[in-house]
This record gives structure tokens, C-alpha cells and sequence, in this order.
């Protein structure tokens, strides 16, 4: 199982980025104390998320958001709710939270 990083190093209403192993770069966000981690790519054009680092959400930290067209998605379900991927959705990573506090990837 590989470690991703610990639950501390994700605040409440923000998110980082992390590269897997494999290459591929995932954000996690914490929303009520729960995570939850998605591919950085907008299903819209295939593009990385943020434009600044780590700046994952929308300015009220209520919405992800993709900096390139402004699409909203919903940190729980990665659903878009607005913007021209409407109706496509983030593509989520299984992880898990172990009493640790570590954040793995769920093989």
C-alpha cells in the first residue's frame, strides 16, 4: 500500500497535489473531516486543474474548480455542476485514512 501523506498535511477546505509513483498527479481535499481524491484533469479537455499551485477551489473553498474554463465540481462526488463539462465528473481515487493518520492509495 502506498502512503501518500498524512491527514495534517491537508487543512480543512483546501487541497494539495501529490505525483503517484506511476506518474500520474491526484489532489485530496478535506471537506468535515472526511477525504476525498481525484485525478487532476477537467474531463472537459484533459487539462491539470489549477493554475496556482494547490489551488484547487473555487474562492469561497465551497467547489472544486477547474482554473482553466471555471467548471464546479462537488468536493464529495467530483460531479460538475457548472461549466462546459456539465454532467461529466472528476475521476476519483480510492484511498484510505488508517489510524496512523497516514492517507494511502487503495491498491
Amino acid at each position: 500500500m502506498h502512503k501518500i501523506c498524512m491527514t495534517e498535511d491537508i487543512p480543512e477546505r483546501e487541497a494539495r497535489s501529490f505525483e503517484l509513483p506511476d506518474g500520474d498527479t491526484i489532489f485530496i481535499t478535506q471537506r468535515d473531516g472526511m477525504f476525498y481524491a481525484y485525478q487532476n484533469l477537467c474531463p472537459h479537455l484533459q487539462v491539470e486543474l489549477e493554475f496556482l499551485e494547490n489551488q484547487f477551489l473555487d474562492l469561497d473553498q465551497e467547489f472544486i474548480e477547474c482554473s482553466t474554463h471555471g467548471a464546479l465540481f462537488v468536493v464529495e462526488t467530483g460531479e460538475c455542476i457548472s461549466g462546459p463539462c456539465q454532467g461529466q465528473a472528476l475521476e476519483k481515487v480510492e484511498i484510505t485514512v488508517h489510524s496512523d493518520g497516514g492517507i494511502y492509495l487503495t491498491e
